[in-house]
C-alpha cells in the first residue's frame, strides 16, 4: 500500500441561506403581519484525527472539500435549517497549515476536532425587521459566504510504539509477522530507509531505520532515524543474537551504543526529561535460532538487569516459533492497552 504523509487541499464552509419576504395569510386579512422566517447558517468545515495512518490515501484524486449550504427561511416564522458540517478524517499526528496566513494546526489526539473554517451566516426573514413604526417589513437578507482556504497537511509518524535497533537486528520481519505491513527484509544493513508503518489491533507500529554509532551526529541514516521516533509513544528496542558471532561487538554493547544515541539527541534538543532515552521501553532478544539455550538464559539475565531500571519487559522471540510469536503478540497487547 503507497504511504502518503503530505497533501495540499481547498477548503470551503457551507454558505448562508436567505432570509424571505412572507405574510400571515388569514381569511379578510391577506397581509396579516410579517412571517418571512430566518435562514440557516452555512456548515463549518472540520478536521478530526483518527487512527488511521494511511487515510490520507482516500484524498490523493478529490483535494475540494465543501460544507453543506444553509436553508433558506420559511413560511410561518420557519428557521431555516443549518448547513451540514463537513469533517474531514486526517491522521493522528497531523500537521495543518493554511498556505495564505501560514496559521498552524495540529492532531494530536483520537477522536480531536478542530474548526478550521466558520460557516457564513444566515439572511433574517421580514419578520425580523418588523417594528412600531415598519409594521409590514418588505426586506429580507441573502446569506453570507463560508470563509475558504487551501491548506497544506503534513504527517508527523505519531506511532503507538517504534522498533529501534541496529542495522539487521529483525525490525523489518518483525513488524511484517505483526502486521500486514509487508515491510521489505533483507540480510544486510539498511534494508529499510524509510519507516515502515503497521496495523497493530488498531495500535501504530512504526519500524524505524537502523542507525549507527554517531548517528546522533548525522552518520549513516543520521538524525533522520532519531527525528522518526521522537513522537513515538513508546519504544521496543530490539537486538541480535547475531551480536553474538565472531567479530561482533557483543548484545549488551550493541544495546548500550544505541542507548548512547538516544542520549546524545536528547542533549543536542535539550529535551532533558522529556526525550528519546526517558520513552518506556521494553527490550526483544532476536533470532534466537543462531544460539542454543544455555545462551539465550544467560543474555536474557543480563537484559533483565538493564530493563529493571526502566520497568520494561525482556522478551526472546523467533520469528520460526509460532506459539513464541502468539505468546509476545498478547502481551504487547495488553502493554499498549496501559498507554
Amino acid at each position: 500500500m503507497a504511504f502518503i504523509d503530505e497533501i495540499k487541499i481547498h477548503a470551503e464552509a457551507g454558505r448562508g441561506g436567505n432570509g424571505v419576504v412572507r405574510w400571515n395569510r388569514q381569511k379578510f386579512e391577506p397581509k396579516g403581519g410579517p412571517a418571512g422566517g430566518d435562514a440557516g447558517r452555512g456548515g463549518d468545515f472540520i478536521v478530526r484525527a483518527v487512527r488511521d495512518v494511511h487515510i490520507l490515501l482516500k484524498y490523493k484524486a478529490k483535494k475540494e472539500f465543501i460544507a453543506g449550504r444553509g436553508a433558506d427561511g420559511g413560511s410561518k416564522s420557519l428557521h431555516g435549517k443549518n448547513g451540514e458540517d463537513f469533517i474531514l478524517q486526517l491522521p493522528v499526528g497531523s500537521i495543518i497549515t493554511n498556505i495564505a496566513t501560514e496559521e498552524k494546526w495540529q492532531l494530536t489526539t483520537e477522536g480531536e476536532e478542530i474548526t478550521l473554517l466558520k460557516g457564513g451566516f444566515g439572511g433574517f426573514g421580514n419578520e425580523h425587521f418588523k417594528s412600531s413604526v415598519n409594521t409590514t417589513p418588505q426586506e429580507s437578507n441573502e446569506g453570507g459566504p463560508g470563509e475558504t482556504g487551501d491548506f497544506k497537511i503534513e504527517l508527523e509518524l505519531f506511532a503507538d510504539i517504534g522498533f529501534v535497533g541496529l542495522p539487521n537486528a529483525g525490525k523489518s520481519s518483525l513488524l511484517n509477522a505483526l502486521t500486514n505491513a509487508e515491510a521489505k527484509v533483507g540480510d544486510y544493513a539498511f534494508t529499510t530507509l524509510d519507516p515502515n508503518l503497521g496495523d497493530f489491533y488498531g495500535y501504530i507500529i512504526a519500524d524505524i531505520p537502523g542507525i549507527i554509532e554517531g548517528a546522533s551526529e548525522g552518520k549513516g541514516l543520521g538524525v533522520k532515524f532519531l527525528r522518526h521516533i521522537k513522537r513515538t509513544k513508546m519504544l521496543a528496542h530490539l537486538v541480535s543474537f547475531e551480536n553474538l558471532s565472531k567479530g561482533s561487538t557483543g548484545m549488551i554493547k550493541s544495546y548500550k551504543e544505541i542507548r548512547k544515541e538516544l542520549e546524545k539527541y536528547d542533549e543536542s534538543l535539550n529535551l532533558g526529561g522529556e526525550g528519546l532515552s526517558e520513552k518506556e521501553e521494553i527490550i526483544i532478544l532476536t533470532k534466537t535460532d543462531v544460539v542454543d539455550e544455555k545462551i539465550i538464559d544467560r543474555e536474557k539475565k543480563k537484559f533483565e538487569k538493564l530493563a529493571s531500571a526502566s520497568k520494561g519487559g525482556v522478551f526472546i522471540l523467533s520469528l520460526y516459533d509460532d506459539k513464541m510469536v502468539k505468546k509476545f503478540q498478547d502481551a504487547l497487547v495488553k502493554i499498549l492497552k496501559k498507554k
